[in-house]
């Protein structure tokens, strides 16, 4: 049973690293800037048009490091489209015996065969010393507000993006236990 589940780690570890070697490639999705540091205030050595290919080298929280034209620097997560996302049905998916064995252990199982393709980001959200330790950025925020756009211009932006409405239900979450502080003690 030890050798059938080493067998199993290896597999899943030789699989990890294949997919996330396949994932190299990336367009910027907006013009955006190509910057020194994974940070906000970082230096800029290029500004980076709409899809502009880059070589993906490293992710970190919600920056990527890449290379463009022979230079190397940060871009945010959320400015690059990855074309080798996941598509459900395809060759890609979990499959097997390592399919079988997470789904019996009720982790994930076959997606469904719709064509759909996923990608996912996970950016980890602020703590509450985070929260208490947070002080103004006037600067920032006149930056951030500086990126707002009138209505009719997110109205055309989903238009040309094919963007479809789509209702969520609301969920009340004052019953669930609350999250462990991620402070250090």
């Amino acid at each position: 049973m030890k050798t059938l589940i080493r067998i199993a780690l290896a597999t899943a570890c030789l699989n990890a690293a294949t997919s996330a070697s396949a994932q190299d490639a990336a367009f910027t999705n907006r013009a955006t800037e190509l910057k020194d540091k994974a940070a906000f205030e970082a230096l800029v050595i290029i500004p980076l048009p709409a899809d502009t290919p880059v070589k993906v080298l490293a992710r970190s929280s919600g920056w990527t490091r890449v290379e463009v034209n022979g230079k190397t620097g940060w871009v945010r997560v959320f400015h690059l489209r990855f074309p080798a996302t996941v598509e459900a049905g395809s060759s890609s998916s979990s499959g097997g015996f390592l399919g079988g064995l997470t789904s019996s252990m009720g982790f994930g199982g076959k997606p469904k065969q719709d064509g759909t393709k996923l990608a996912t980001v996970g950016i980890r959200g602020l703590s509450e010393e985070d929260m208490k330790n947070a002080s103004p950025n006037p600067e920032a925020l006149r930056k951030m507000q500086s990126y707002r756009i009138d209505k009719a211009s997110a109205e055309r932006f989903a238009k040309d993006g094919k963007l479809v409405t789509a209702s969520v239900e609301y969920t009340d979450d004052s019953s669930a236990p609350a999250a462990p502080s991620r402070s250090k003690r």
